[in-house]
């Protein structure tokens, strides 16, 4: 209370724009974070503190004494596991960009589902294998960085360049990221689930294995036969038609779903069946 009494209206200023920094400091850092296996591990981290609290409130002295040994340790732990993050958010601090954040309109997204179907269609008929990677909520630049950057405006023409045999960059994935190729030859990880039909290969393991580490979804042309394929929440529709892959691709990629969270929060507004095999 002697603090609030002695609080002159300069003081009252002064502590409001520090706690108003701090305060967005704070919700940059976690629009930085989000959309990354970060969040994962914060809540393992979560789920740590909650156990320490409660040792401490029921007194498990052996539970305590873990916990406090894990926290000893933690701090070094957390700036190795958060590696990938931290290095991200100092290149975006030192490009200027870690508040900049880019919204994708309607037309845009549109535009770039056409540009891709255009190459998968060229790429089918001449049964010429590919796989395009979309990134969504959960970041992809961990398997970004295994490939080749482009950082490139998305066009049928480059992607069917891309993926043409005996050219440097045809092996692995592409990946998109928001309204631009990223990078291709990327490697991603590819799925172990035991129950993936045989008939799949390499490639369609990897579609389904970068599904299953967030919620990408990924395009794949067989080489073998040319269908086309969409993989998405680890499982794979093969031989999908072009309507039901356009409709697909729009209901994941349309800017509410995958941009409006970009959006500062006081702008922020409160399934079709497929044709084709559903392998899991």
């Amino acid at each position: 209370m002697e603090y609030f009494a002695d609080l002159t209206w300069k003081d009252s200023i002064k502590d409001i724009i520090d706690i108003l920094i701090v305060t967005y400091i704070i919700y940059q850092l976690i629009l930085l974070v989000r959309g990354t296996r970060a969040v994962q591990l914060l809540k393992g981290i979560l789920v740590l503190v909650v156990v320490w609290a409660l040792s401490s409130w029921f007194d498990l002295y052996t539970l305590k004494w873990l916990m406090n040994q894990a926290f000893t340790f933690g701090v070094l732990a957390i700036f190795i596991i958060f590696q990938p993050e931290l290095r991200r958010g100092l290149e975006q601090l030192g490009r200027g960009k870690i508040f900049g954040r880019t919204v994708a309109d309607e037309e845009e997204i549109t535009r770039m589902i056409n540009e891709v179907i255009k190459a998968v269609n060229y790429l089918s008929r001449r049964k010429i294998g590919a796989l395009v990677v979309f990134e969504r909520t959960t970041g992809l630049n961990e398997y970004t960085e295994s490939g080749i950057k482009m950082q490139s405006v998305i066009s049928s023409e480059l992607l069917i360049n891309i993926f043409i045999p005996n050219t440097p960059l045809h092996d692995g994935a592409v990946i998109i990221q928001g309204q631009q190729i990223a990078a291709a030859a990327c490697y991603l990880p590819l799925s172990e689930n035991p129950f993936i039909s045989k008939e799949l290969g390499t490639r369609h393991r990897a579609a389904i294995g970068i599904s299953e580490v967030g919620d990408a979804i990924s395009l794949i042309v067989s080489e073998e036969t040319g269908q086309v394929s969409l993989a998405m929440n680890g499982q794979v529709v093969r031989d999908i038609n072009e309507e039901s892959l356009i409709s697909k691709l729009h209901e994941a990629l349309k800017p509410n779903v995958t941009t409006e969270k970009k959006l500062p929060f006081w702008k922020r507004k409160g399934g079709n069946k497929d044709d084709g095999q559903m392998d899991q």
